[in-house]
């Protein structure tokens, strides 16, 4: 498949027919939930008692898992550790339908972030996180060119917690093997995503990197000024409450946010991305490709926790 983003009209997608790689920080999130009904004697903080406890995938997994309910063939390819919790993490792609390229790395833990909650709210959240080794990462380049000949669709999901060291060799590979490459950014340096097909920040993100706006054209001006510095196909900015702007070659298309309800918003650039990226693998427009992904968005957001989006809520009506 040629890496340029076709032009097929919206309707329903043959996502099934979309091979889609997602390559990036993999994490396993825990969900403590209990009662809250007092105060701890030790020290002016609630006594959880903990009642329920759940797993799920998250960071560059949980994009994974989104793009696996939508039903694209999907593969994951990073790295957890020699541990309980990347045990675990296996066993949710698996159960999830999504072909795993985990490397194991007996030198770090997975990365866990373990949130607690009470009272349907969450009190406390506690991360766990290594850097993977450069043994495992070298090994990891290598698989992901291996595996490219296999995928139409490239998701490169950056967390900023290592596992994406050689995004921009990544990005190369991956460009000149005719694949659409999407990136979720983070940091205050995006040249080293330069070459992608398209790019998605959302505002806090861009402005690290652009500086502040205050105007719609300003704004506009430094989203299209960084497009064509960085060679990308588009710019997606993400936007919250503001919905979501496309950037292309001389367009600039804007859409309102498409939430109903706003419960959770856990995850939610992780739908975006993932469906957006689907979409684009079965052949939409760019246009049409955002359009569906904000709707995905909106749905997601109404949801407790890192949830995800079926085709059918997607496309029903």
């Amino acid at each position: 498949m040629s890496g340029a983003i076709a032009t097929r009209p919206a309707g329903a997608p043959a996502l099934d027919a979309v091979r889609l790689l997602v390559v990036g920080d993999v994490m396993l999130d825990r969900y403590w939930f209990g009662e809250v009904s007092r105060i701890s004697p030790e020290a002016p903080v609630p006594i959880v008692r903990i009642e329920k406890r759940e797993e799920r995938l998250g960071g560059a997994a949980n994009v994974a898992r989104n793009a696996a309910a939508l039903g694209a063939h999907t593969g994951l390819l990073g790295v957890v550790g020699a541990d309980e919790a990347g045990g675990q993490v296996e066993q949710l792609l698996h159960s999830g339908g999504i072909h795993s390229y985990l490397k194991r790395d007996p030198a770090i833990s997975t990365i866990i972030k373990l949130r607690v909650i009470g009272r349907q709210q969450q009190m406390l959240r506690i991360d766990f996180e290594d850097a993977p080794s450069d043994t495992i990462l070298r090994d990891k380049l290598i698989q992901f060119n291996a595996l490219l000949p296999d995928y139409d669709v490239v998701i490169l999901s950056d967390y900023a917690k290592g596992s994406l060291v050689n995004v921009a060799a990544m990005i190369q590979s991956a460009r000149a093997a005719g694949k659409i490459v999407m990136v979720d950014p983070k940091g205050d340096d995006f040249g080293r995503y330069a070459g992608a097909s398209v790019l998605t920040p959302n505002k806090s993100e861009l402005r690290r990197v652009v500086g502040s706006w205050s105007t719609e054209e300003q704004l506009t001006a430094k989203a299209q000024q960084m497009r064509r510095e960085l060679a990308l196909d588009a710019l997606l900015l993400t936007r919250s409450e503001e919905g979501m702007t496309l950037y292309t070659d001389g367009e600039v298309l804007h859409m309102p946010t498409d939430a109903r309800e706003v419960f959770d918003v856990s995850g939610a650039g992780d739908t975006v991305i993932a469906t957006m990226a689907a979409m684009l693998g079965a052949g939409m427009s760019l246009g049409d490709a955002m359009r569906t992904a904000n709707r995905a968005g909106g749905i997601v957001v109404g949801k407790l926790g890192t949830a995800t989006v079926t085709r059918e809520e997607l496309f029903a009506g």
